[in-house]
């Protein structure tokens, strides 16, 4: 990194002259989250200041470089993150006090401190601000929403018989890796068509050893079983290298090759064979027919299209690679209305490809105002030449254009939802007697099996139906609980989970109103408990010996008779029980939220019994990793059996040094001399 110097007022810059190549914001990595990056706090900015005012008392001390800053209310909290070609200039539009929309100036209002970093070009400025609004997540940007990683197809390289298998995550596996698709499903279902065009297999590579015989799926023609040498390993690896060329884009090579193996199968009078030929033809066009729009002009792209309407903006991206239509998106992005779409565009696509990689070509619906400089950081970041374009005629525009559609249709379909959740949550604050229309419900169940592997679950649905990042598990761990006890488990649940919220935000204020453009509350509004009037009684305990029984509203939900759905009764605070009507959309309202918390609850527990149930002895063992583990068992079979061997044999294993033994051996043997 170069050398930072203080110039008046403290503020840091990067000496521009200098020929280091660590810029704050490496070419590769877009600024991760790992990345020390040294905030400038100036001493020279009276801290009583607010607003306009301590903008400008900033402004005097700025250099004319670009950079990224920071604004903050008197909480602490970041409030925006902005880039600058030249951070004085930009940074003095706040205090001129003219021009800027309601947003803007609401934003100026709460500024409480900034603080500065300078980048060697405004490139890196862009890519440091992606990175730093994904992870702070700043009331007043624009915030890329549902950002989860995206699946791939994953050919292993580093196996005699390469599996294909989905992969999500870091590319840590050597291998070739095909993708992004859209969905998991979209995968699955190339997969599976690919298992049948091609014979390759997904089992793990611990099954393939262990194999004595061919599996099932060897019999219904799905795998050409190379575990017991049913294919040699030379007809193998044609296999699949005609796998990874149909992936790579020769999809007409390799039909056109297999549709001439057919023939020649068919005139040798070999029909079994050329039956076999046939079915992998089809098993390739249905991988095909499943992929919607393939125009022949497009190999490698991105295709974004953003409709906006009603306040909400929704961004439709299609994928492309190899000529191939790998699914397509929908997000919805949080933005000021008053924001333009290009505006939103803009700032989505820095923090969409922040950590993702980059096609060579991405197609857009509308110019932005960035476009070239986005083009320069996303080639800077990838290390090749990324082009951005606005098609204007020819089958590109007509590819836009077919996203455009989707993106309009997808933004109806959520505008909908969201009128439907929003009369939904009007309609609960009726039902229970809300002093407000609730912005956060939290869910609670349990889920164990004979008080073994107990879970407690948390959903969490707000205006916008079920929000699954705020989704949590909580491990029963007291030795105290009755197996099988749920009024003792829902009391470990409650305690730890609001003794947490206290300790982390404090009581809520609920005599303010946030206002609809706030941010996602922390504390639950109401909590509903899959419960009767014994597990009410123990949350309200808790609430009571926490002092927040004014900030939460209790409501549980007992199963009605017969444990029949519609027939529920509710406990709400200050009356009796009752029930509601059998079509009434607040009742399925709650059922929906309570069997989500059900479903998440026992995913939760199989998860944890799953996890036991095939726990190793040798995981105990601190200082015996994974190619250890690995290096014991291949050598004596069974953990049993290695904990039943001497210590000479143990060292005798390749990897398995003496103290390592020892360190083995010990765990075994040990507690009989305590």
């Amino acid at each position: 990194m170069s050398e930072r110097t203080p110039i008046d007022g403290g503020i840091l810059y990067d000496d521009n002259d200098t020929d280091d190549d660590d810029a704050i914001v490496g070419a590769g990595e877009a600024a991760r989250p790992s990345l020390d990056i040294e905030w400038a706090e100036t001493g020279a900015v009276d801290n009583t200041l607010r607003g306009a005012e301590l903008i400008k008392a900033f402004v005097k001390h700025l250099p004319n470089s670009p950079g990224v800053y920071r604004m903050f209310n008197e909480a602490g909290d970041v409030l925006y993150v902005g880039k600058a070609r030249s951070l004085k200039k930009r940074v003095s539009n706040y205090a001129q006090g003219r021009g800027h929309s309601n947003r803007i100036v609401r934003m100026i209002r709460e500024t409480a401190h900034m603080e500065f970093v300078t980048t060697r070009t405004e490139t890196e400025a862009l890519l440091l601000e992606a990175n730093l609004i994904k992870r702070l997540r700043p009331r007043f940007n624009v915030l890329l929403r549902d950002d989860k990683s995206f699946p791939y197809i994953l050919v292993t390289g580093d196996h005699r018989a390469p599996a294909i298998y989905k992969h999500r995550g870091a590319r840590s596996r050597k291998g070739a890796y095909f993708g992004p698709f859209a969905s998991a499903g979209a995968v699955g279902r190339t997969i599976n068509s690919l298992q049948r065009a091609f014979l390759l297999r997904t089992c793990t590579d611990s099954v393939f050893e262990s194999r004595t015989r061919p599996c099932l799926l060897h019999q219904i023609k799905r795998c050409s079983a190379p575990c017991t040498h049913e294919i040699s390993d030379a007809g193998y690896a044609e296999l699949v290298t005609e796998a990874q060329d149909f992936l790579s884009g020769k999809s007409q090579t390799v039909k056109t090759t297999i549709a001439r193996a057919m023939s020649e199968a068919s005139e040798e009078m070999d029909f079994e064979r050329a039956a076999i030929y046939r079915d992998r033809l089809a098993a390739l066009s249905h991988v095909q027919a499943h992929q919607g729009i393939n125009p022949a002009g497009v190999d490698e792209a991105d295709v974004f299209a953003i409709h906006h309407e009603g306040g909400i903006s929704c961004i439709q991206v299609f994928f492309f690679r190899t000529g191939q239509n790998w699914g397509n998106r929908a997000y919805f992005p949080k933005a000021d209305p008053s924001l333009s779409p290009a505006d939103v565009l803009n700032a989505f696509l820095a923090q969409f490809y922040d950590d993702k990689p980059c096609p060579r070509q991405i197609l857009l619906s509308e110019p932005l105002e960035e476009q070239t400089l986005l083009a320069e950081a996303l080639s800077e970041k990838s290390d090749y030449r990324v082009s951005i374009l606005v098609p204007q005629r020819g089958e590109k525009k007509d590819l836009v254009g077919h996203v455009v559609s989707n993106a309009r249709e997808a933004h109806g379909r959520k505008l909908a939802e969201t009128a439907s959740q929003g009369r939904l949550l009007e309609g609960f604050a009726k039902t229970f007697s809300l002093d407000r229309v609730p912005r956060r419900i939290e869910i609670y169940d349990n889920s164990h099996m004979m008080g073994s592997n107990a879970v407690g679950g948390m959903v969490v649905a707000g205006p916008e139906g079920f929000v699954k990042a705020q989704y949590r598990k909580f491990n029963i761990k007291s030795t105290d609980i009755t197996p099988g006890d749920d009024f003792g488990m829902m009391k470990e649940v409650m305690t730890r989970r609001f003794s947490r919220l206290l300790k982390e935000d404090g009581k809520p204020d609920r005599t303010v109103d946030a206002g609809e453009d706030a941010a996602f509350p922390s504390w639950p509004d109401v909590i509903l408990i899959d419960g009767g009037q014994g597990q009410m009684t123990a949350v309200r305990a808790i609430l009571n010996e926490l002092d927040i029984t004014d900030s939460v509203v209790a409501i549980g939900v007992a199963k009605g008779v017969d444990r029949e759905a519609g027939r529920e009764r509710f406990f709400a605070p200050g009356r009796d029980s009752f029930s509601l009507p059998p079509r009434d959309p607040v009742l399925y309202f709650v059922q929906r939220m309570r069997d989500e918390a059900h479903r998440f609850a026992i995913g939760s527990h199989r998860a944890r019994r799953k996890k036991e149930m095939v726990k190793n002895p040798l995981d105990e063992i601190a200082g015996v990793g994974p190619t250890r583990k690995r290096a014991l068992l291949h050598h004596f079979g069974t953990a049993k059996a290695v904990s039943r061997a001497g210590l000479n044999d143990l060292a005798a294993v390749d990897g398995i040094s003496q103290a390592v033994a020892r360190l083995v051996y010990d765990h075994f043997h040990d507690e009989g001399r305590k």
